[in-house]
């Protein structure tokens, strides 16, 4: 409405209209979930000018507004704090961040539905994860297709599973929610309560990812089976340097480590993806120590997931903060999912900002090359077509009007 407002007003010969547009910034408050539907819109309205984005931490992770240097907390909300808040966007420096766009495909199923399960109902961000339409350049006949997107990570697995539990919880009882702390120490007795520091004990070795799916990814134009260890039981396609409450699963490599790897700095805007693995909460909690990290896997432009036919009846994943119980038909033996990079989108950082730029003075000469350098290479027998047609997230198409609502007739 404001873009249309805007076009208006400068086919009439508003000057300031253009100004507006070339200053617009926008403020999402709320979740990471929420954050990460707002920019979805954004990129699939495709704009000429698209607006930059500001995150106020209302949420319980909040990795978003935490690695752009927006903190974990409430800032306030009286005249002060909303004031300084402001002030901070409107000083806030332009970064810009990679999209990451997810496709699932699976045969379609003869009965029952194998649509993603929210968790009670659904989030904003979930919309932006989906089954498309049988009209849309996306849909094959005889299978299902889901796309969305996501700015921060995408997980599967245990993380997923907790996060699933957590959502549930709050849906039912949100009176016990009552504030950022409280929901945060939940979050941490549900990982003990559904047995993740004895995962071995508790959880069947056929829920590991490894024995799960075939994990490949693509380096200099071509796919690679990515080796996972037996005992990795989940595992995080990382975009941001923040991960459940600000932690850095990836952590900082050595030099040494990183050049007998092959691993490049992480950089919010190279084109790259990293991959750590976990093996149980224990693991997880290593994330705590100074110089603490997961099982650093891999670096990639792409990542595919080939689920095992009759490897498990559904499994659990994540992307920015919004889990799913994702049903898997046991007979089908093509049920794929892929992400891949699409595009950029800017967001507003300030200067406690901990997410690292390749346009950053310090990364110069550093170069990666993008996913659509990496796709002109080799052998791509991926899901993503060269066209346009996949390169959105759907997200727009959950960001309705009004019923009744006539745009043309806006004043």
């Amino acid at each position: 409405m404001i873009y249309v407002n805007l076009e208006r007003l400068k086919l009439e010969g508003d000057k300031l209209a253009s100004k507006i547009e070339e200053r617009l910034r926008i403020i999402v408050a709320g979740g990471d979930g929420t954050a990460g539907w707002l920019l979805g819109v954004v990129c699939d309205l495709k704009l000429r000018l698209p607006p930059p984005v500001a995150t106020m931490p209302l949420g319980t992770g909040n990795n978003l507004p935490f690695a752009f240097g927006w903190g974990k907390r409430n800032p306030g909300t009286d005249r002060c704090s909303v004031e300084t808040f402001l002030d901070q966007v409107m000083k806030a420096k332009e970064m810009n961040v990679d999209n990451w766009h997810i496709l699932m495909r699976m045969k379609a199923p003869k009965e029952g539905s194998f649509d993603p399960i929210a968790p009670l109902d659904l989030p904003h961000s979930l919309h932006a994860f989906s089954r498309v339409s049988t009209t849309d350049e996306l849909s094959m006949e005889g299978y299902h297709t889901f796309r969305g997107g996501f700015w921060n990570y995408f997980s599967m697995g245990m993380d997923a599973q907790v996060s699933y539990a957590f959502h549930s919880e709050r849906k039912l009882h949100p009176e016990k929610f009552t504030n950022q702390l409280v929901n945060q120490s939940t979050y941490m007795k549900l990982g003990c309560t559904q047995g993740w520091f004895a995962a071995s004990l508790f959880h069947p070795a056929a829920e590991n990812i490894g024995q799960l799916a075939q994990v490949k990814i693509m380096k200099n134009g071509h796919w690679q089976d990515l080796s996972i260890p037996s005992s990795i039981r989940s595992i995080i396609c990382l975009n941001l340097p923040s991960f459940s409450g600000g932690l850095n699963p990836w952590g900082t490599p050595k030099a040494r480590r990183s050049c007998d790897r092959d691993f490049t700095p992480p950089y919010v805007d190279d084109g790259l993806i990293e991959v750590v693995g976990f093996r149980d909460a224990w693991h997880g909690l290593v994330l705590l120590a100074p110089n603490g990290h997961g099982t650093r896997l891999a670096q990639a432009h792409r990542i595919m997931f080939k689920f095992h036919k009759g490897g498990a009846d559904h499994t659990y994943m994540r992307i920015d903060g919004e889990p799913w119980k994702q049903p898997l038909p046991v007979d089908d033996e093509t049920v794929v999912v892929e992400i891949s990079q699409l595009g950029q989108v800017k967001m507003l950082a300030t200067q406690d900002c901990i997410s690292r730029s390749i346009s950053n003075p310090l990364a110069t000469g550093s170069h990666h090359k993008t996913d659509e350098e990496d796709a002109d290479e080799g052998d791509d027998h991926s899901l993503h077509s060269s066209g346009e047609e996949w390169r959105k997230f759907g997200a727009a198409e959950t960001f309705k009007l009004p019923n009744g609502f006539d745009i043309t007739h806006l004043s």
